[in-house]
């Protein structure tokens, strides 16, 4: 496709800092949009494998403590969310249910998949941590201990947990994640990172990663041919200006 094509079908606006990026080359600017979808495509799928564990291992710590149906009977009166300082917990529950309710299709676990990220993110936060019995660090058993530096508590889980929705909310919202932020600087540091940090959580909830991912994650192959790119572009950028000495 010609790059004016291209650029007509995502905006100017869109592809601006793609062309900036590449020195102004067309080809690899469309090369780079490319790779951004497919490095966004690899990224969710590692989440939305970590998401559905996460959720299955939480599932399992609260259904012992609290019961089989502890989620429909969180939103019930004097359920553990019923307090109004969890009032947007217990709307997003509720809203689920009844529409599962009024679609005559209702299961704890259709319920549990109608939950987004941010639900279980927020297990973690102070409040539903202590209503749901202060025990769901349990589901990381191979989670380090705690030590005068490092606090390895529900609080820092919460910041782990809210960086890795902040990168899937940017993908589900077609944002850039090739970038340096707010810049035009190709730099895959971002994907990463977080890249790292879910597979510390899947080894701290002993899940062996590579095996459960094999075949899915090509995340390394992707950054590298990202990584090619900026050193292609920066290597052409440093030979045109010895040409012009």
């Amino acid at each position: 496709m010609k790059y004016a094509d291209f650029e007509r079908i995502m905006s100017s606006s869109r592809m601006e800092r793609y062309l900036t990026a590449c020195g102004g080359d067309t080809r690899k600017a469309m090369t780079l949009y490319r790779y951004n979808l497919q490095i966004s495509q690899e990224m969710f799928t590692i989440v939305s494998c970590f998401e559905v564990a996460l959720r299955n291992a939480i599932d399992r710590q609260l259904t012992s403590n609290l019961g089989a149906e502890w989620l429909k009977e969180s939103i019930m009166p004097f359920g553990i969310f019923s307090q109004p300082i969890l009032k947007k917990t217990h709307d997003i529950i509720q809203t689920a249910h009844r529409r599962l309710i009024h679609d005559g299709s209702y299961t704890h676990n259709k319920l549990l998949a109608e939950m987004e990220f941010g639900i279980w993110k927020y297990m973690f936060s102070p409040i539903q941590y202590r209503v749901t019995g202060r025990n769901l660090l349990k589901i990381f058993p191979n989670k380090p201990k705690s030590s005068r530096e490092y606090q390895y508590n529900q609080t820092f889980i919460f910041n782990e947990l809210d960086k890795v929705n902040s990168l899937r909310n940017r993908i589900a919202h077609h944002e850039t994640i090739c970038f340096a932020t707010n810049t035009a600087e190709i730099d895959t540091s971002y994907i990463v990172n977080i890249y790292a940090k879910i597979k510390t959580l899947f080894s701290w909830m002993e899940i062996d990663s590579n095996s459960l991912l094999y075949g899915l994650d090509h995340i390394n192959r992707v950054c590298a041919q990202i990584n090619q790119l900026k050193s292609d572009t920066a290597r052409l950028s440093s030979s045109e200006r010895g040409g012009l000495g």
